[in-house]
C-alpha cells in the first residue's frame, strides 16, 4: 500500500484495524480513497450529497451511487436493510463509502440527518467483525457521528 495512504485507511484496508468511520485530510481529493481502497481489494463507493435539500434527494443519491437493488423502498428501514445486505456490491477484502457534500444536507435536513447517521452508524457495526467490514469517510469533518 502506498505511503501516501493516511495510516488509519491504510490500517483498515490492510486489516489492522477494524472498519469505522475514518477521518479524511481537508483538501485531499476522496478520489485517493477511492483508489487505495480499489489497490487494495476492496469495493469502494461515492455517496455526493451536495445538493440534496430533502430526503427524496438524498434516497435518489442513495439509490444512483451505492446501485441499490430495484427493491429498494426509498425509506430510512429499506436503506438500513440494503446496507447490511449488500450481496449486490463486490465483497473483495471489505468495501469503502465516502460521503462527501454531507454538510449542506445534515444544515438542510438535521432531524433526516440523524436518522442517517444512526442507520450508518448500524451498518458499520454490522459489518465490523466480518470477514467483509464496512469503512465510512465522511468527507469534509464528521458530524454527530458516534460509531
Amino acid at each position: 500500500m502506498s505511503a501516501e495512504v493516511p495510516a488509519a485507511l491504510a490500517a483498515v484496508l490492510d486489516g489492522r484495524t477494524p472498519g469505522g468511520v475514518l477521518p479524511w485530510p481537508a483538501g485531499r481529493p476522496v478520489a485517493d480513497a477511492l483508489a487505495a481502497a480499489r489497490d487494495a481489494g476492496w469495493h469502494a463507493a461515492a455517496l455526493d450529497l451536495t445538493g440534496a435539500a430533502d430526503k427524496a434527494a438524498f434516497m435518489d443519491r442513495c439509490a444512483a451511487a451505492l446501485e441499490l437493488p430495484g427493491y429498494f423502498g426509498g425509506n430510512w428501514d429499506a436503506l438500513a436493510d440494503c446496507l447490511t445486505d449488500l450481496s449486490w456490491w463486490p465483497p473483495g477484502r471489505g468495501r469503502l463509502l465516502v460521503v462527501t457534500g454531507w454538510q449542506e444536507y445534515a444544515a438542510a435536513a438535521p432531524e433526516d440527518w440523524g436518522v442517517v447517521e444512526e442507520v450508518l452508524a448500524d451498518a458499520v457495526a454490522y459489518w465490523r467483525e466480518t470477514a467483509t467490514p464496512l469503512a465510512l469517510i465522511m468527507a469534509g469533518g464528521r458530524g454527530r457521528q458516534a460509531v
